[in-house]
């Protein structure tokens, strides 16, 4: 491919196998300033990222966010050693897009960087119980967000993933 960026979106694959090795403080710097200028709608900037590298804190949001998935033993963060949650104001009426946004700059910039990732789902019911709400106040975190998306980051431990197939009937023409 002629464009690296275009190449780096279409490279991108999400990991679920990671070794205990740590992304570098550049790779997470770099990847944070291209969660910050994921677009917003009317440039509100609801969303907030709070990087967890803890053990302790990344074993008890891997604990919360099984118990959603209802699978009590399972890491569902897969051994990653960063997880970047994304929260949004729920007082923008674009909080949604705006938190899914940032999630594909960081997921993105991660590939761009030589780090893989992938977007875990559940930071929503994560953050609604108890626990949750705990750990945004243990964070310093006031005000009505939600969660969007974790965003684990680190070096996979396996081979990588292949691209599926593009369905014939993604785009149309009118």
């Amino acid at each position: 491919m002629e464009n690296k960026i275009i190449e780096c979106l279409v490279d991108r694959r999400s990991v679920r196998a990671y070794s205990s090795k740590q992304i570098s403080e550049e790779q997470l710097e770099q990847i944070l300033q291209a969660g910050m200028y994921a677009p917003s709608g009317m440039g509100r900037q609801p969303c907030i990222m709070v990087v967890v590298q803890d053990h302790e804190t990344l074993s008890l949001l891997s604990r919360l966010n099984a118990r959603v998935l209802g699978s009590g033993g399972a890491d569902p963060f897969y051994g990653a050693p960063t997880v970047i949650v994304v929260l949004a104001d729920k007082s923008s009426f674009t909080y949604l897009e705006d938190g899914s946004l940032v999630m594909g700059n960081l997921m993105n910039a991660a590939h761009a960087v030589g780090v893989d990732s992938c977007w875990i789902h559940r930071a929503k019911e994560t953050f609604e119980s108890k626990e949750g709400k705990e750990l945004l106040e243990k964070w310093g975190i006031s005000g009505d967000y939600v969660g969007i998306g974790n965003c684990i980051l680190g070096y996979r431990s396996g081979p990588y993933p292949v691209a599926r197939q593009r369905k014939s009937n993604f785009i149309y023409r009118v």
